[in-house]
């Protein structure tokens, strides 16, 4: 899995980029608002990326944040939407305003976004609430990033408990009250997991 690319911006064609890593060009697509985080052609850019496999072809995402990424991943596990509407959601809203509008269940917001209708933006709303109310936002209402910070710590143990089988609504009882609630990842992880098997 292409996880993280470091390159030179070779190319720059919404919503398609180049990113020359080493002498090898590698093709991405990303929202607008990476387009718009993305220094001009010739500098260095660092992306967070999703490699997608398909019967036909590897699509390889790329994303400024890697708040962006995690809310591209749980976008594409939506039933009805695909990396193309996921994209534009990311394109349309950004990470912090699409939180606030789904923690405030403003569907009729999400249907202004094109491909996006009344039931796909209700599924939207009920889908993500738990995903979305589970990891709670960083500073701006953003979702966790990699800054080291508490809300931070919170995320990944979210994100690790869910990756383990836990349902998002069960992880975020797990992480709720812990004994040391200031703790890094990890042991917001061991103590919840303890507080599981009690």
């Amino acid at each position: 899995m292409i996880g993280l690319l470091r390159g030179v911006v070779a190319d720059k064609r919404p919503p398609y980029l180049l990113l020359d890593v080493g002498g090898v060009g590698y093709e991405l697509e990303a929202p607008m608002s990476t387009f718009f985080a993305l220094p001009a052609a010739g500098e260095t850019a660092t992306l967070h990326t999703h490699l997608a496999v398909r019967e036909d072809a590897l699509l390889l995402f790329g994303f400024a944040t890697r708040a962006e990424k995690d809310l591209f991943r749980d976008l594409i596990k939506v039933s009805g939407v695909g990396a193309k509407m996921a994209l534009t959601i990311l394109s349309g809203t950004g990470v912090d305003e699409f939180v606030t509008t789904v923690q405030e269940g403003d569907a009729d917001k999400l249907t202004g976004l094109p491909g996006v209708g009344k039931k796909t933006a209700a599924r939207l709303i009920v889908e993500m609430r738990d995903r979305i109310g589970a990891a709670p936002p960083a500073a701006g209402g953003a979702a966790p990033s990699a800054g080291g910070g508490p809300a931070d710590a919170v995320g990944e143990a979210h994100r690790a408990l869910t990756a383990l089988g836990y349902k998002p609504a069960e992880a975020t009882r797990l992480l709720k009250d812990l004994d040391e609630p200031d703790g890094d990842s990890e042991s917001l992880i061991r103590q919840a997991l303890r507080k599981a098997v009690r």
